[in-house]
């Protein structure tokens, strides 16, 4: 994968035009969006925010190159090198984001952190398997409560028992996130604590795109 791509492929974080987080997108999208001059960047510098249109974000770039160059990813052009933004805000948009996180197989990974709940092993997620809790065949049911990564040998292990059926306990106790547990896995990365300013732990969840 080249530098350009890898840049259009980084993770922005959208907010409405209230400042209230939306969604995450891609760097390319988010060039998209300022350069159609509907949205704008938002920096947080020496804790206050700061905005840019796309032409002021560009002209940033050669003070950002010199004294930010690790914190930022870049896309290189043949007119300019332009740091990819980190979050953006929608000017016209002022609607809320829905309040849900998706029970689908990458959430209840990254809610897991691609660990095995019954041996505490972390694999590659080509490794693991999505274990019932309480079996299918024991009418257990698709839930936030019920499904936990589980890496190859020990959901053969368990097979179409319970965890107490088969002497085997779990890591821990299987929950419905409160937010998109991919964001809070990409939170721990220093590029990405200026999102923690806006991210709201009472209602805020993100669908990624």
């Amino acid at each position: 994968m080249t530098a350009f791509a890898t840049g259009l492929d980084s993770k922005v974080l959208v907010l409405n035009k209230l400042y209230t987080a939306l969604r995450v997108v891609n760097g390319r999208r988010a060039f998209t969006l300022l350069a159609k001059e509907v949205a704008e960047v938002i920096s947080v510098e020496d804790g206050n925010y700061v905005s840019y249109d796309f032409a002021s974000w560009a002209d940033a770039a050669e003070y950002q190159r010199a004294h930010e160059n690790d914190v930022h990813d870049w896309v290189t052009t043949t007119r300019l090198v332009i740091a990819v933004p980190k979050v953006i805000r929608l000017l016209g948009y002022d609607r809320f984001p829905r309040e849900q996180v998706k029970l689908n197989r990458r959430n209840v990974y990254a809610r897991d952190a691609n660990q095995c709940q019954y041996c505490g092993g972390h694999f590659s997620t080509r490794e693991l398997t999505i274990d019932h809790v309480i079996p299918r065949v024991q009418e257990g049911a698709n839930s936030w409560g019920n499904l936990v990564c589980a890496c190859v040998s020990c959901n053969a292990r368990k097979g179409g028992r319970t965890p107490a059926q088969a002497h085997m306990k779990l890591v821990r106790t299987p929950m419905k996130p409160k937010r998109n547990p991919a964001i809070a896995l990409r939170l721990g990365s220093p590029k990405y604590q200026s999102w923690k300013s806006f991210l709201d732990e009472a209602y805020w969840t993100v669908e990624l795109e």
